[in-house]
């Protein structure tokens, strides 16, 4: 089983995953808007380059995203995406790179459970977990 991540925008999905790629060093991530659609598809005009599906591979999984259409999404919140690398140097990259521009909810710190490992969201408002994997994970 593979699991993801998929993340409805409200207009500003091609920059958080522009940002995800290079926090992440994605090289060639997907990404198609609602103008690629066949005719008749019910989206208004004016969001023809909006993103109708973004992807980058993170580990097994992949973080999906998409322009969700108005009337059809709400504000991002009620989760938080994980990412977990055993090297230090990275997490600490990732983590500095996603908490520029958004909040800190922990710090980078050892925790009983965690060699590394903090919370923030990002400033698109997506929550983030990043740490180093503890003992017995």
């Amino acid at each position: 089983m593979r699991m993801s991540v998929h993340l409805n925008f409200q207009g500003n999905c091609a920059d958080a995953f522009a940002f995800y790629a290079k926090v992440f060093k994605v090289n060639d991530p997907f990404q198609t808007t609602y103008g690629d659609a066949p005719g008749g598809s019910p989206v208004p005009p004016d969001w023809k380059d909006k993103v109708m599906h973004a992807s980058i591979p993170l580990g097994d999984g992949l973080l999906m995203g998409c322009d969700a259409p108005p009337g059809r999404s709400t504000p991002l919140g009620g989760f938080q995406v994980c990412a977990e690398s055993k090297d230090e140097a990275e997490v600490k990259r990732i983590y500095g790179a996603l908490q520029e521009g958004g909040s800190v909810q922990m710090p980078l710190a050892p925790t009983f459970w965690s060699p590394l490992f903090g919370m923030c969201t990002d400033k698109f408002g997506v929550g983030w977990m990043v740490g180093m994997p503890g003992a017995g994970q």
